[in-house]
Formats: C-alpha cells, structure tokens, sequence
C-alpha cells in the first residue's frame, strides 16, 4: 500500500487542574503541564499523542516536530533516526527528578515516545484498525487499574490556587485515607489500592496500609514512598509488612540500596525510579534489586520499548506494571492498547484519572467498568481531540505562568524549612 507521508506536526502545552497531593517531592501545583502533539499526513490523517509540557520538554518535541515532513508514519526505525539527529548530542533535563539525571538514550526515549504514538495512531486511522492490532493483537478485551492514593491537603495553600477546592477534602491520617478508597472503589470499582507514600513518617504510613487492609481485606495494596527511605529503614518496613503488601515500590533511591532491602525480605520491590531505561537493567537483574519493573511510554521510548522491556522481563522472571504521572485521555488509551497487547503485563495500571476535572478528548470512549478500562475498538487509539476543551486548556496554560513542574517550592509555602532531599526518614 502506499505510504503515509508525513507533512508536519504541532505540539500544543496545556495546563490541567490538579489538587494538593503531597509526595515525597512535596506538593503538587495547582496545574500539571502537559501536550497534544498532531502529526499530519499528506492523505489528511492526524494521529495525535500526548507528552509532558514542561519547557526543556517543549524545546525537545518542537525541535524533532521541524525534522518529521517527508517521513513515512508508517517508518518508526526512521522516527529514530530523525530524532537521533535532531537531539544531537544534548541532553535534555527530564520532566521530574524522579527518574533521575539526564541523558542520551533518556532524551532520545522520550522524543520517540513522543511522537511514536501518533504515528501508531496515524498508521491504525490508515488501515482502519486498532493500535493493540498493529502492537501483535489483543491478549484482554479490558485492562485493570489500581486506586492511586494519596495524602492531601482540603485546599492549595492561600494565594495559589485558581479554583476552589475539591471534593475530596483532606486525607492526612489512616481514616482519611480509607475514606478516599473508600470512594475511588464505590466510584470506579477498582479491585487494587496503591498508596503513595514518603510524606509522614513511616510508621503512620504502614498504620495506614494496615488499615486499608483491614477496610478491603479482598483487594491488594501497594505502597510508593518514592525512595524516601533509607535502606535500613526500608528493611524494618519491609519486614512488618511482610505478606501484607503486593509490592513495595521505590522503598529506598538506587538500584544497590533496593538490592539491600530485596535480600532481606520476601516482598517484591517494585520501581519507576531505578529501573527507567534499557542501561539500567542489567545491573538491577544482576543485584536482584526489584522484581516488579513499571513501565511507561513516555519515558521509556514509546509503545514498542514498553514490549521490548516486556520480553526482558519475562526472559528474567520479572513483573511488569505501568507508572502514570498526571494526565489526559489520549496518554490513557495509549496505555490501555500496549498493556491489552502485552501478555505478561498483568499487573493493574496506575492512573492519575480520578483527581482529574479536565479532558481534551471526547467523551464516551474510555470508561472505567470495575476496575477497568475496555479496550477501545476504533481505528486508531480510539479517542479524539475536543477542539474546544483543547483551547480552553491550552488558553488556561498560557495563563497560569507554570512552566515547570516544582513540588518543594510548593510545599514550601506551608512548611518552609521543607527541601524535598531523599531519603528524608534515615
């Protein structure tokens, strides 16, 4: 069949609204910062994605953006090699500290990612199929998600926040935090729980799993501290949470710290901060350091790197989930058609989606149904872009003056002797 010629492609920052969730990096700001990229093809298909909107990230994907015309949508190792030469040798510092410093391969995985996703897209449009097909075909019809957690303020702190404040209202102890289960389950039917941990002290949060195991005895529960322990710490958490948690993610910073904790205990360590590009790998399989790798497009390179890292982990017995960080409905139904296409990725998906008010894509076809998200059967990923709601976002990113993503000057603002510094618990 012919090719499917690429004539240009945008990327367009919008801000999202977001409520005060505390982290190990402190709060977050009233806005997260996201993009739509569109790729255009010469037969007058668009294929669409979505990245972080972060400035050094813009710079990036408007610097790729001018080097795609005459590429074939349909040529992904050409996608590479354009990228390749578009980056250069400059290495762009990445979107959150969290996945630590920047560099070549980390640059060039997140431009592909990027833009691989749009031509998925594009290609799927094409050939009126979905992307799970084009990814080696659906193993699932429906893709499970856990209930992300968190410990949060009622409100942003005075003078910040642009809207008023949720109807979450606060969660800053045990009750609080099964109260807020307690509702992501009644509304969304999730059948797993992860915690996001690494803001009080650690006995407060395995008080706090404790109680949610007790709330919801039938449903896995997972705890992410961020690396906001030390290992020693990590280990005495580790061993009074013995049988009681799924996995333990990112307990303690770098790959031989989370090999000290795994040798000691019995529970999978899970990660998204150690384990984040191919280079990281062999160490960690060779140390034992996790036995549960979470994935993620955006940063690891695209839909085929997720299933590349996919067959590596099985080769080595490891599982395999997916991390999310804030964002919109074209990231998930990306998700959602690489992990539908994706065997041994059985773990259930993180998802930002309930702290969400804000979406640029059409209503009605991504919805959770117990837990999950049923695989969009379209051409394509499935979803498309609310011109509207997308102008309205991006009118609402020129205006909030957020450019980069800083929880610790936020959190700064409440407590100002805050530094953001892990392991902050030694």
């Amino acid at each position: 069949m012919p090719g499917l010629v690429v004539t240009g492609a945008e990327v367009v920052p919008v801000a999202v609204k977001d409520p005060p969730l505390l982290n190990a990096s402190g709060c977050h700001e009233p806005f997260q910062l996201r993009s739509i990229i569109r790729v255009r093809t010469a037969d007058g298909i668009v294929g669409i994605s979505e990245a972080y909107g972060d400035d050094r990230t813009l710079e990036l994907l408007n610097r790729v953006a001018a080097v795609l015309p005459g590429l074939d949508a349909f040529d992904l190792n050409g996608l590479t090699r354009r990228v390749v030469e578009a980056v250069g040798t400059q290495t762009v510092p990445m979107f959150t500290e969290l996945i630590g410093p920047a560099s070549l391969q980390k640059t060039v995985a997140l431009a592909v990612g990027a833009f691989e996703v749009a031509f998925f897209d594009a290609q799927g449009k094409a050939l009126g199929r979905p992307v799970a097909d084009l990814l080696g075909g659906a193993v699932r019809d429906r893709v499970d998600f856990s209930a992300y957690l968190f410990y949060k303020w009622a409100e942003h702190p005075d003078g910040t926040a642009a809207f008023e404040p949720d109807e979450w209202g606060a969660a800053l102890d045990p009750d609080g935090i099964v109260a807020q289960a307690r509702t992501m389950v009644d509304r969304y039917g999730f059948g797993s729980l992860k915690l996001k941990g690494g803001v009080f002290a650690p006995q407060e949060e395995v008080e706090a799993v404790r109680a949610l195991r007790k709330a919801f005895p039938d449903r896995p529960v997972r705890l992410d501290p961020n690396a906001n322990w030390s290992p020693e710490v990590a280990a005495r958490v580790a061993a009074e949470l013995e049988g009681e948690l799924e996995y333990l993610e990112d307990p303690t910073p770098g790959i031989p710290g989370m090999a000290q904790v795994a040798a000691g205990t019995s529970l999978p360590l899970a990660t998204n901060m150690c384990v984040v590009c191919f280079a990281d790998l062999p160490e960690a399989v060779r140390l034992g350091a996790v036995q549960v790798v979470l994935s993620d497009h955006h940063f690891w390179g695209g839909l085929r790197a997720c299933q590349r890292l996919a067959g590596i982990c099985e080769t080595f017995g490891l599982g395999l989930s997916m991390h999310s960080n804030t964002h919109l409905g074209v990231s998930l139904a990306a998700m959602v058609h690489v992990a539908a296409a994706t065997p041994n990725l059985t773990y259930a998906l993180d998802t930002h989606v309930p702290w969400k008010t804000e979406e640029v894509i059409r209503p009605g076809a991504l919805a959770f149904r117990d837990g999950a998200i049923g695989v969009p059967t379209g051409p394509g990923l499935g979803v498309e872009i609310d011109e509207d709601a997308l102008a309205a976002l991006h009118e609402q990113y020129v205006r909030c003056g957020i450019r980069g993503r800083d929880d610790a000057t936020h959190m700064r603002r409440v407590d100002p002797s805050f530094t953001g510094a892990r392991p902050r618990f030694a």
